[in-house]
């Protein structure tokens, strides 16, 4: 049976997960098979080949100011006792994520007015600001008994974060595409601060949503608090969709990427589209 992640975020007091036995591709591919596969770690418990901006500059040959610049759209969402990622998104006062990072398996907000914030490093400097709760749309306000597909959300920001240029909207996803995922959040990285960056590549459509998003595996590393984190084109400039979780026969182990074994997102089509377009009305600060 796979182990369905769908609540990839920090919690002072556990992992929330549910275990869905339909949930996953149509045709697993048996346990054998997966030894026959080069090896890429998507359930991350191990090792990894994620970078920090230092590293990911270095290693692209880039320069690290504008590495830094061009992804301070990506932060942290603290929101009751829970943490995820997020990411500011064609305004500076709007933000995306998955749903379950506001939402609790009992489908209530996580925190109210006093309790939800998004965190964005600017100039290396933390900058924290207020989340709008009563502004939020999502795909399903009780993301831990819906699809995955649905576990979506925008919101606004009580202020805008400046210095931050938020990422733009990208085409619609496709399949063998290469992306970018860039995520702070994560539990076993940098403390859940610090910035994790990787390059990597969609995999199939696995199911699409009446709201009009589609869900995809990847093969990117992520991990507990990761969920929200930005999937971007190659470039790194526009939001393809965001991190969901992972569905694995063993989230555990370091298996190679499969049927059996991946991370998934959510695409930035349809309704989620819409949202974030209207929330950004009137924003004073384009994305580019």
């Amino acid at each position: 049976m796979f182990h369905i992640i769908r609540a990839a975020i920090a919690s002072g007091f556990c992992l929330f997960a549910c275990i869905e036995a339909q949930a996953g591709p149509a045709h697993p591919m048996d346990l054998e098979a997966l030894h026959t596969l080069p090896l890429v770690p998507v359930v991350v418990f191990g090792d990894h080949p994620r970078l920090t901006a230092e590293q990911f500059a270095s290693e692209n040959h880039l320069d690290l100011g504008d590495v830094k610049r061009r992804h301070a759209a990506s932060g942290v969402i603290h929101c009751g006792n829970a943490r995820g990622a997020g990411q500011l998104t064609l305004a500076d006062n709007v933000i995306t994520t998955a749903a379950h990072v506001l939402f609790d398996e009992h489908g209530q907000l996580r925190g109210d007015s006093a309790h939800c914030f998004f965190t964005a490093t600017v100039a290396d400097q933390e900058v924290t600001t207020a989340i709008d709760v009563a502004s939020v749309v999502s795909g399903n306000k009780d993301p831990y008994s819906k699809p995955a597909v649905h576990d979506w959300a925008v919101a606004r920001l009580l202020r805008s974060v400046k210095g931050a240029t938020p990422y733009g909207l990208g085409a619609p996803a496709q399949a063998a595409e290469d992306i970018r995922f860039v995520a702070r959040g994560h539990s076993d990285w940098g403390s859940g601060h610090v910035m994790s960056m990787e390059n990597c590549r969609l995999h199939d459509a696995l199911s699409s949503g009446s709201e009009g998003t589609r869900e995809f595996s990847f093969d990117c590393d992520a991990g507990v608090g990761a969920s929200g984190g930005a999937v971007l084109n190659a470039s790194g400039g526009r939001l393809l969709g965001v991190f969901v979780g992972y569905r694995s026969v063993a989230p555990d182990s370091t298996m190679p990427f499969s049927a059996q074994h991946y991370n998934f997102a959510v695409t930035l089509e349809g309704a989620f589209r819409r949202a974030v377009e209207a929330a950004a009305g009137g924003s004073a600060t384009a994305a580019r």
